[in-house]
């Protein structure tokens, strides 16, 4: 008996009686038409794609549902049309016009018709569930939403949205999971007391994906068809299968034996004892991690200090030994991989540098500063390697470890004096972690926001606040990004928060598969494009 089969054997008398030949198959060995992938994926809350807001079900409303535009597999940093075939913008109204692609149909075989879109922006509002913040901030509420999303002849579909940004803003927002557009027609025969088929959707689909949902049991398995009347063509496998395998031993056992194509949550230790069995891609993530010095704790508020702990930082020397595989060193607050990106790396580690920075200014050593952290692995071993390396310059780091929830609650009250963390964005807009990093123009104590720079109490630079409000209204894309690039210089050059590392996720798999797309967020994950010749 294969280890797969031991896995599945006791959930597969459970999956449904039509459940085609080739999964029975997949049990012994994985044949050429079906992908299985060992994956943990026991943080699934909801699958409807208006409520969906965990990594792994990203995951898997980006291969069963579209929206109007799009990040797509042949390109993720491109935002393309994908249920719209084209659109037009008036920047002064506020409106973007969508035309609907011709010849789109449901998974039911249902044409996609304005109505559908209607509905499905209008159920992310009235739902309010976790991600529709991001269409609410467009000037949504369940009060507006009929007047501000309407339907213009049999083929097109008018939104409007109010605020201070741009057309472009708007559009990576309905681009986001939430825009993702469903068959109103079969999601209204499932509705149960108002709950806009909230219930079902979170156990069956209604998109025009690339694939289907044939099977999903939580913590369990996800099986998912191929669906040969994909508008940008059929998939290749004719069926993926995620099985839940929370260990990720057993996860590098199925791999090597053959009984799975791919794994996703292997250690670094894991990766390297493959050998020759699989092949290892390494793809970046969307979390930037960062060091922080609290500005309520005047030894941390000179410039100068700033300046030297960039250098004070053995970048190097971590990502090559225990953050080898799981970050990249880099130093900007907008991820690799999204637009208006800044990749410059310009600091290295120099203790005699960052010396001489704090020596010219004046300060005086040694500065005695506490650091929380997350009690867990990489984040204490980060922790570790910062409190060795500034000290060699006379910054003594006293390493306060405590539950991720206490930490986060620290830095939420403005208690700490330097933090270890990360930062990761809402959606695909730079101005998600622009907000985040070069944004504060109320440092009260008592006007709370969820940003590194207050949390840090660090009030921003009028200009730097000026600039980022003109990078969010900019309508034009490429001089948009220009002033996300600037904006990144002036933060990487002189704030409190030392962006380090980017994290990165390593994916084995069988040597023979190819295609698979995996962007910096989970709903740029794509298996459309997978083969196993």
């Amino acid at each position: 008996m294969s280890l797969l089969r031991a896995l599945l054997i006791a959930g597969a008398m459970a999956l449904p009686a039509s459940l085609p030949t080739g999964l029975s198959v997949a049990l012994a060995a994985t044949p050429p038409g079906v992908l299985v992938v060992a994956q943990n994926i026991d943080d699934i809350v909801a699958i409807d794609p208006a409520q969906s807001f965990e990594y792994s079900s990203g995951e898997y409303v980006a291969q069963v549902y579209d929206r109007l535009i799009q990040y797509d597999a042949e390109d993720t940093s491109k935002l393309v049309g994908a249920l719209a075939s084209d659109w037009t913008i008036d920047e002064a109204a506020k409106t973007i016009t969508f035309t609907l692609r011709k010849g789109v149909t449901f998974h039911s075989g249902n044409p996609l018709r304005p109505e559908d879109v209607l509905y499905s922006f209008k159920r992310v509002v009235a739902l309010n569930k976790v991600p529709s913040f991001i269409l609410t901030q467009l000037g949504w509420t369940p009060e507006t939403i009929d007047a501000m999303v309407t339907a213009d002849g049999p083929d097109k579909v008018v939104v409007r949205y109010t605020g201070d940004f741009s057309s472009g803003f708007a559009l990576n927002a309905l681009a986001a999971r939430p825009g993702s557009i469903v068959d109103a027609k079969t999601v209204q025969q499932h509705e149960v007391n108002g709950d806009f088929g909230n219930g079902w959707l979170n156990a069956n689909s209604a998109g025009t994906g690339a694939f289907k949902l044939r099977t999903y049991r939580p913590g369990d398995i996800l099986v998912l068809d191929a669906n040969p009347a994909y508008f940008r063509g059929a998939p290749i496998m004719k069926q993926v299968l995620i099985r839940h395998v929370a260990e990720a031993a057993t996860q590098q056992l199925l791999l090597k034996s053959g009984d799975v194509d791919m794994a996703k949550n292997l250690t670094p230790d894991q990766i390297a004892g493959l050998g020759a069995s699989a092949k290892v891609v390494a793809y970046p993530q969307a979390s930037v991690h960062f060091l922080s010095f609290n500005q309520k704790t005047a030894a941390l508020t000179p410039p100068a200090v700033w300046e030297a702990a960039r250098y004070l930082v053995d970048y190097e020397g971590m990502t090559s030994t225990f953050l080898k595989g799981q970050m990249q060193v880099y130093q900007s607050f907008n991820p690799k991989g999204f637009p208006g990106a800044l990749e410059a790396t310009p600091y290295h580690y120099d203790v005699e540098k960052a010396k001489k920075i704090l020596a010219e200014a004046g300060i005086k050593t040694p500065i005695k500063v506490t650091l929380d952290v997350i009690n867990s692995s990489p984040f204490t071993d980060i922790a570790q390697s910062l409190q060795a390396s500034f000290a060699k310059a006379g910054i003594e780091f006293d390493i306060l470890p405590g539950t991720g929830s206490q930490v986060i609650t620290k830095y939420r009250a403005r208690a700490h004096q330097a933090m270890l963390l990360y930062w990761g964005p809402d959606f695909m807009d730079p101005h998600s972690n622009a907000q985040a990093f070069a944004f504060n123009d109320n440092n009260a104590d008592d006007h709370y926001q969820s940003t590194t720079t207050w949390r840090n109490a660090w009030k921003v630079p009028p200009e730097l606040n000026a600039e980022t409000k003109a990078a969010l209204a900019e309508p034009d894309p490429a001089r948009r990004n220009a002033l996300y690039v600037d904006l990144q210089a002036k933060v990487q050059a002189q704030s409190p928060i030392v962006v380090m590392f980017q994290a990165e996720s390593q994916i084995a798999m069988n040597p023979k598969v190819t295609g698979y797309v995996n962007g910096a967020l989970s709903d740029f994950v794509f298996y459309r494009l997978v083969d196993k010749k």
